[in-house]
């Protein structure tokens, strides 16, 4: 097989979660912990921070990475899910790993990925733990791809958990509540191991409080620190972000980081890491923002930022996909906008239609399109000097026009 043959092998092996949904989740880790037996224990050949939470963790991760890179430290990144090529998944010192290693993993194990019918998630932190491992990296930041306690990620023992902030998301897998929900991302605080939590929340902070006790684990609240950090990434969530990067990298031991480092690491994300879609300018007049924030927390702040710009009239360029709970996240939506609702080009992608007559009930009016890059185009036909152009919804809306 070639590159390209491989991965679709690799999507083809049973439902992936980010494309069709709730049938891809597994309900335990015996498919993971059999992988690593396979692969002798890799995960315990290299040191790492564990990174869960509802949103912010993907930022947070990158930070972290920035942070030690400028530290001179060989640095690993695992984070999910991809923009535009599977390999920005797994990163060392922000370069992709390369389609040969992909190639030369699968061909290695394939009989067992086959027997032991591996999701491509699991198949894809395998990989990644064997490309880590086989690099000798210094320290790897390790994302969680959902949840916690039963993440595929979740066979680690890293030298800090983190856990950015509680939201409702991916409610069918996780919980209705908050307290549900954080008792999921709780499952990656592990015995004596400090644990940084973002925000202070005070719906689910006796939840990490208990979990802490009961492994022992030295409990910190980053939203505790007074300071404030400078960073190259947009957006004023990344004011959180920032907090729980440097708490985290103040409870790391045995790495020596000085505060030039964590100030340069901030500033240079984008540029140590490569991070896409997080307030991301594409272009000016009319300003193209995107941003990959989905749930109802994410676009609450992404759209109170909004509200900052100076703008004459606002364009959205809005997809979803079809679990997403829209009575949560339409009404915070600004009425008075243009609207292009699309599918994004995905299984789990909710159609057009469907969309635009959901958003009528929330007197959200606009065309329809069946693509992303049909409604966006329109946009910038419509769009006039000093007009801004908003494109998001969903991580594959973002995608497709990066």
């Amino acid at each position: 097989m070639n590159y390209q043959q491989t991965l679709d092998w690799m999507f083809a092996q049973l439902p992936m979660y980010q494309k069709e949904g709730k049938t891809a989740f597994k309900k335990d880790l015996t498919n993971t912990l059999a992988l690593s037996k396979e692969l002798d224990f890799l995960e315990k050949k290299f040191k790492s921070i564990h990174v869960g939470g509802t949103n912010g963790k993907g930022s947070t991760s990158h930070m972290l990475a920035s942070i030690l890179q400028e530290a001179g430290y060989k640095v690993g990144l695992y984070t999910s899910p991809h923009l535009k090529n599977f390999t920005e998944r797994i990163r060392i010192n922000g370069l992709e790993i390369p389609e040969t290693k992909v190639l030369s993993f699968v061909k290695k194990h394939k009989a067992f990925l086959e027997i032991q019918r591996l999701s491509f998630f699991e198949m894809t932190v395998g990989l990644a733990f064997d490309y880590f491992a086989e690099e000798k990296v210094d320290i790897a930041i390790i994302e969680v791809g959902l949840g916690g306690r039963l993440d595929s990620t979740n066979i680690i023992t890293p030298e800090v958990s983190v856990i950015t902030n509680i939201g409702l998301d991916h409610t069918q897998f996780l919980g209705e509540t908050l307290p549900e929900i954080a008792f999921e991302k709780a499952g990656i605080i592990k015995d004596n191991i400090p644990v940084v939590i973002g925000e202070e929340q005070e719906t689910v902070k006796k939840v990490f409080i208990a979990k802490a006790e009961e492994c022992k684990a030295p409990i910190y609240f980053a939203s505790d620190d007074g300071k404030s950090y400078r960073t190259d990434l947009l957006g004023d969530y990344q004011k959180k972000n920032t907090k729980t990067a440097v708490a985290a990298i103040q409870k790391l031991k045995g790495f020596t980081i000085s505060s030039e480092n964590i100030e340069q690491g901030l500033l240079k994300v984008v540029e140590n890491t490569n991070l896409k879609g997080r307030w991301q300018i594409l272009q000016e007049q009319p300003k193209v923002i995107c941003d990959t924030a989905h749930n109802k927390d994410g676009l609450s702040i992404v759209l109170k930022q909004l509200e900052k710009e100076s703008f004459k009239k606002i364009h959205f360029v809005l997809g979803v996909v079809s679990d997403k709970k829209l009575e949560e996240v339409l009404p915070l939506f600004p009425k008075d906008a243009h609207y292009y609702f699309c599918k994004p080009d995905i299984p789990r992608g909710m159609c057009e239609a469907v969309l635009q007559e959901q958003a009528k009930e929330f007197h959200l009016i606009g065309k329809k399109y069946p693509s992303v890059k049909e409604a966006f185009e329109d946009a910038l036909l419509n769009a006039n000097q000093g007009d801004i152009i908003y494109v998001g919804g969903s991580t594959f809306v973002v995608a497709e026009i990066i």
